[in-house]
């Protein structure tokens, strides 16, 4: 019913390993779709002039991704659903659940240090999902591994074939440029931060003469000795391959310079796959039925400092979601309707009339939401496959200043629900624990709750080995919750929890009490 609105649409998260050039990359795709004018600089973690894609004041000061963007722009016919997530480790979780929300992926490589830990596990989400991607291989301007090394190390280190579409010429202070191998033109390199770039050179095939006076004749002769091995080795590309996850699709540039951005940008809005089909717990939800359904991937509080407001990041799987129109929250089983939904151009957004499958819609939230809710036009289902993660360091939240207790309170439970950390709670006293996947996170919350909120607080580390979900008989349950009531808490949904203080602790609570499942991960559930 929506096929044409549908068929305009590419929805696709940006992801890398920190420092590899991620929003930056972002930033120029801003610049060549005509959303910014001039492009900032992103250099030595110091951000010169603040990166359009990041938009909180601790993202501003240490120069690092730590909330996923959306951004919406139109490019050649299409519409351009970019979600730059945070490349930090301890902001894993906010990426893995935004891939849940997009049909593609392009991974920034360094090219002086090539794969890195977080990129190896991004992939792996990456597989799991057979999410297709395409690479792109930054800062060839600097001195960098060889690329063909490159290219065996993708394979090697991230189990997928890679196919090159465009070839470097040299790389650090001699990159020439590189070579577009589909179109077999050239684009000659010219360091320029600010503006677009756009000096493709059509020479007809490698073997024109005019390659030895634009770039050397040593260097055309290793070129055409590269070209040679990259079509015997990789031959043409499959486009199936690509949109089943089988092969990526590479790219050569420096994202700084603007160089490579063109053709990669390009080759994207041709290749990358339409909006997906999605699961719930009852079928498969096609972007093409006519009635609307979406669900909830990120919540983030105070988007605007200077309004406390709260956004919840819709993505709509299919049918067509319409500004005051009412739709149902299978959770809560109640209608909600928003007369300001928005599109996002970083921080800047735009009230919308209406979204299609796909899109990525900004809703104002009072609180009715929590990752992983599903709207619907009536039908009671749950939209699968976001995850949750157990915690891995925990500390207790300490009150600094017992006048802001409410503002405190308000603050944990709102940033708790943007799935920044996991909230336990522990009576008598309404003690608070926090559990996070890494040190950063409390950085980040201390720092929000305090500019954000007014509430000044300390983080006290506390031995606590893991936090364990029960699942088993009512009454086994309860009484190993006397048994050890100094050790339970309850999570936001008022789940009890067990906080083992060691691994041993933990083996003699399953060795007692073997019908109890001791869970480490509570999947979000939203129903």
């Amino acid at each position: 019913m929506y096929e044409s609105e549908i068929s305009q649409r590419k929805t696709f998260a940006i992801i890398s390993h920190p420092d590899a050039g991620k929003t930056t990359l972002t930033e120029k795709f801003l610049l060549f779709g005509g959303q910014i004018q001039t492009a900032g600089a992103v250099k030595s973690n110091k951000i010169t002039k603040t990166a359009a894609s990041d938009f909180m004041e601790i993202e501003k000061q240490r120069g690092i991704s730590v909330a996923t963007s959306v951004m919406t722009f139109p490019y050649k016919g299409k519409w351009v659903n970019i979600l730059d997530t945070p490349g930090h480790k301890d902001f894993a979780e906010d990426t893995y659940r935004t891939l849940t929300a997009v049909d593609s992926v392009i991974l920034v490589i360094d090219c002086v240090k090539g794969v890195e830990d977080q990129t190896r596990r991004l992939m792996e989400v990456c597989r799991m999902r057979n999410t297709p991607v395409i690479v792109f291989i930054n800062k060839m301007d600097r001195d960098g591994k060889d690329p063909f090394d490159l290219l065996d190390e993708l394979e090697n280190e991230l189990n997928i074939q890679v196919h090159p579409l465009s070839w470097p010429i040299n790389g650090g202070r001699d990159f020439k440029g590189v070579y577009l191998l589909p179109s077999k033109s050239l684009n000659l390199f010219e360091s320029n931060k600010t503006k677009k770039t756009d000096d493709i050179v059509k020479v007809n095939g490698v073997e024109d003469e005019r390659l030895d006076q634009l770039i050397g004749d040593n260097n055309a002769k290793k070129l055409r000795e590269d070209v040679e091995l990259i079509d015997g080795v990789y031959g043409d590309i499959n486009k199936d391959d690509y949109l089943s996850a089988d092969v990526a699709p590479v790219f050569f540039g420096s994202a700084l310079n603007n160089f490579g951005i063109q053709e990669l940008l390009d080759t994207f809005v041709y290749i990358a796959p339409n909006p997906l089909s999605r699961h719930t717990d009852l079928r498969e939800v096609e972007p093409t039925e006519s009635k609307f359904t979406g669900f909830i991937f990120k919540i983030h509080a105070n988007l605007d400092p200077r309004h406390r407001d709260r956004i919840a990041f819709l993505r709509v799987c299919s049918g067509k979601f319409e500004r005051n129109k009412g739709y149902k929250h299978t959770r809560l089983e109640k209608q909600v309707k928003f007369s300001n939904p928005y599109t996002f151009l970083a921080d800047s957004k735009e009230v919308m009339e209406a979204a299609y499958a796909g899109d990525v819609v900004g809703l104002y939230d009072t609180g009715n939401f929590k990752i992983g809710d599903t709207l619907t036009e009536g039908e009671k289902m749950i939209f699968k496959g976001i995850p949750s993660f157990s915690p891995e360091i925990f500390r207790e939240l300490i009150n600094l200043d017992p006048m802001k207790s409410k503002q405190l309170e308000k603050g944990i439970q709102q940033l708790t629900d943007e799935g920044l950390a996991s909230l336990f709670t522990q009576e008598p006293g309404s003690r608070k624990f926090v559990g996070t996947v890494g040190e950063l996170q409390f950085e980040v919350l201390q720092y929000r709750l305090e500019n954000e909120y007014g509430a000044k607080c300390r983080f006290e580390p506390r031995a606590i080995h893991k936090a364990c979900w029960m699942i088993g008989p009512k009454d086994q349950i309860d009484d190993f919750m006397k048994y050890r009531q100094n050790n339970i808490a309850y999570d936001k949904d008022g789940k009890p929890v067990f906080l083992a203080e060691t691994a041993y602790i933990l083996r003699m609570a399953i060795d007692k009490y073997p019908d109890i499942a001791f869970n480490t991960t509570n999947e979000i559930q939203a129903g």
